[in-house]
């Protein structure tokens, strides 16, 4: 994606980060990428993982920093699904351990808020009883709850390699035409402990935003996605649209709708556009 890169755990990584620090913005989210991939994904939840390193490099340069990870397994394993696969389909309980595992581990790296993503039945109680067994109850949980399988998310799988090699991901992920089906997992999400609530994609889904909002008094989070990101890039490139103007406009439509915090590609371009006051 134009204006994004895989950032390697070197002074790289700490330029950048110390950039989005001198933009006044408060947090980052971390995905990895694995130097090998295998069927469960072990570097996900290994000690010298790469968001580990991260982690932990992050932490001692900027220990104010709030630092989210996502937890999920599609960028780790080899067939790119969000779990573990047995039989040609995910192992919902199976993964679910996994689960766990990664959650712990990034909070002994560092992590403030573990940000589960796979739309696994159940992984937000088990995610909670895996940190609060290992001391980490302080630790908070941000869950993907309303995920639907979009067609939005395409740039960011090219860009992590984590394009399922067979099927789809629809066993887990929401149908776009349901929007009770979100209200619903949110609600179950926040009886099982999770501490802050995700809606994905964000553009096409400001009604299910809305929604949510509306039956949960938890901090709502809505996903700007790789393919909202890049239509717009695109767009701007060929002079079709202005693409300051764009994106603020599109921000403060998932704000309106209720969105408490925005995660989006165009964070530090927003936040440098705020800072210089009206165009």
């Amino acid at each position: 994606m134009p204006g994004v890169h895989h950032l390697s755990v070197d002074d790289v990584l700490d330029r950048q980060v110390d950039h989005i620090v001198s933009l006044g913005l408060a947090g980052v989210i971390l995905f990895g990428i694995p130097a090998e991939k295998d069927p469960v994904g072990r570097e996900n939840f290994a000690e010298d993982g790469i968001v580990q390193q991260a982690l932990r490099r992050l932490r001692q340069r900027h220990p104010d920093l709030l630092l989210i990870t996502d937890v999920c397994c599609c960028e780790y394993t080899d067939h790119g699904h969000c779990g573990i696969v047995r039989d040609g389909s995910v192992d919902n309980d199976a993964t679910l351990e996994v689960l766990g595992r990664v959650a712990v581990s990034h909070a002994r790296a560092g992590a403030d808020i573990v940000a589960p993503s796979g739309m696994m039945d159940g992984m937000v109680g088990a995610i909670r009883a895996a940190l609060d067994e290992c001391g980490f109850a302080e630790r908070a949980i941000l869950s993907y709850a309303v995920k639907y399988a979009s067609a939005f998310y395409g740039p960011f799988r090219e860009a992590a390699q984590s394009a399922p090699s067979f099927g789809d991901r629809r066993q887990y992920q929401m149908d776009p035409a349901n929007v009770r089906e979100g209200i619903l997992e949110a609600g179950i999400d926040e009886t099982e402990g999770a501490d802050m609530i995700m809606v994905k994609p964000a553009l096409a889904y400001l009604d299910v935003i809305r929604a949510v909002r509306e039956r949960t008094e938890l901090p709502l989070f809505a996903y700007n996605v790789s393919g909202e990101y890049s239509m717009v890039k695109a767009a701007a490139k060929l002079g079709w649209l202005d693409e300051r103007r764009t994106v603020l406009e599109m921000l403060t439509g998932m704000r309106r709708a209720g969105a408490d915090v925005i995660l989006s590609y165009h964070a530090t371009d927003a936040a440098t556009w705020l800072k210089e006051g009206p165009a």
